[in-house]
């Protein structure tokens, strides 16, 4: 798992502006409410956790350490609206586009737990880059009943049957 310098660590406060306890404090409660708030602020925090809690030389992150940070970081956007549901579609030169879905439920708290039961028992031993990255869009983008996932677009397998998974759960409450 990555490590801060100490040069890392004050040069970080430095670039904030910040020199005391005090008002590490306040910028503390600043970065916690853009994290939840800031769809791109998160999206950044997001993968450099990535890249940070890698171990050095490895492609991917343990499936222990990113549940750990999943459980960390999902709630928080959900609860403050970064990751609040998009639906995405492509406008008429086939580019994506994503619009606000005020009115289409997303992803859940409780389907993070799902997640990670799934991922536990497809004995999945560590969490690709690619993994991570999608999950995140995936997250903002699923409808409530997983009833709208398109099987062909470019999800990593791992996504794919989770979703599987995923609409076996919402049938068997339904």
């Amino acid at each position: 798992m990555g490590q801060w310098t100490r040069k890392g660590w004050t040069e970080g406060w430095k670039a904030l502006g910040v020199d005391t306890i005090p008002a590490m404090k306040t910028t503390l409660d600043t970065l916690r409410r853009q994290l939840a708030t800031d769809t791109d602020y998160f999206r950044r925090v997001y993968n450099y956790t990535f890249e940070f809690s890698r171990p050095p030389g490895q492609r991917s992150l343990g499936l222990d350490m990113a549940q750990g940070f999943w459980a960390i970081l999902i709630p928080h956007g959900l609860q403050g609206g970064a990751l609040a549901h998009v639906s995405s579609g492509q406008d008429a030169d086939g580019d994506e586009r994503m619009a606000a879905a005020e009115a289409e439920e997303g992803w859940k708290e409780e389907y993070t737990q799902w997640w990670f039961e799934f991922l536990e028992k497809s004995g999945l031993k560590g969490v690709s880059k690619d993994v991570w990255q999608m999950f995140l869009e995936f997250v903002r983008t699923i409808d409530s009943r997983f009833e709208k996932y398109d099987p062909e677009a470019a999800w990593p397998s791992t996504i794919d049957d989770f979703v599987e998974f995923a609409r076996s759960k919402v049938a068997g409450s339904a």
